[in-house]
């Protein structure tokens, strides 16, 4: 027997006629937990890296606009590229949905190292940039999964990412969507990329000495994170523009998480080697 769920408004509520959405506050939500962890995390005596309020003001403009510069675009161009160069205004309109992780994660990773050389030329960092660089990244790694959680949940309240079509008790219904149960497949990613992978990565920040290796933990996010996310394409239904890749199922996600693990993998091998010279 499926859940069935009336569709949720994705507008939250109106100011002054401006319409808040339920996406948006998901990614001021993850922001606002995101800049408090931060500035915990650089407070503590165990810190490998120490930044001031304007130091952590100004990195957190820096993977705001990472983020969504870099989402905006991996979507764009990896995902629906014809429709946007034929509707090139609809780039811009992030408020419709269509972000993509690993966009995302790259905006971050140029924001990030463009914010350590910046504050390296100006005397405000010791230390080489790839050290620098990672140890932001490797805390950032820790509160990435609280991030992913807010927006696999503004996912499900749009109905955007759903799952293959489903027998399993806890399949969902949208009313006047569909009358098949699918895969609440939102929530599967919410519950393994964020709340799971949140649990393991602030484990390992706390209780190893993979803090103390920069570039370690970001090693470890980056293959968790796809392991996490290949297993849920399983129950996620392809992009409609995009189907399967392969014969045998491939989706863009898999294959751009598995290009991820590799990357990962690699970081994570060369954290250990430079720390061990």
């Amino acid at each position: 027997m499926a859940i069935t769920i009336n569709p949720i408004s994705p507008v939250a509520f109106s100011v002054f006629g401006l319409d808040v959405r339920w996406y948006a506050l998901a990614y001021v939500a993850a922001f606002v937990i995101g800049f408090f962890m931060l500035r915990a995390f650089t407070c503590r005596d165990t810190s490998q890296i120490k930044l001031d309020k304007k130091q952590l003001d100004d990195l957190l403009t820096a993977i705001i606009l990472g983020v969504i510069i870099g989402g905006r675009l991996g979507y764009v161009l990896l995902y629906n590229l014809p429709f946007f160069l034929a509707h090139p205004l609809e780039i811009f309109a992030v408020w419709h949905g269509g972000m993509s992780f690993h966009g995302g994660l790259v905006g971050v990773i140029v924001a990030v190292f463009l914010f350590a050389w910046a504050q390296k030329r100006r005397g405000l960092l010791s230390g080489n940039l790839y050290n620098n660089g990672f140890r932001i990244l490797d805390i950032l790694s820790v509160i990435t999964p609280i991030g992913l959680f807010f927006g696999r949940i503004a996912n499900f309240i749009n109905t955007e990412v759903m799952g293959r079509p489903t027998d399993v008790p806890w399949g969902v219904v949208f009313v006047g969507q569909t009358d098949i149960p699918r895969h609440p497949s939102p929530l599967y990613e919410a519950a393994t990329e964020g709340i799971l992978l949140f649990i393991i990565m602030y484990c390992l920040y706390r209780f190893t000495g993979l803090r103390r290796r920069p570039g370690a933990l970001s090693g470890v996010l980056a293959m968790l994170y796809a392991v996490f996310r290949i297993f849920c394409e399983q129950f996620r239904a392809p992009d409609i523009q995009l189907g399967f890749l392969t014969d045998w199922g491939l989706t863009m996600g898999q294959l751009l998480s598995s290009i991820m693990f590799v990357a990962g993998a690699v970081i994570l091998a060369i954290s250990f080697h430079k720390n061990d010279k």
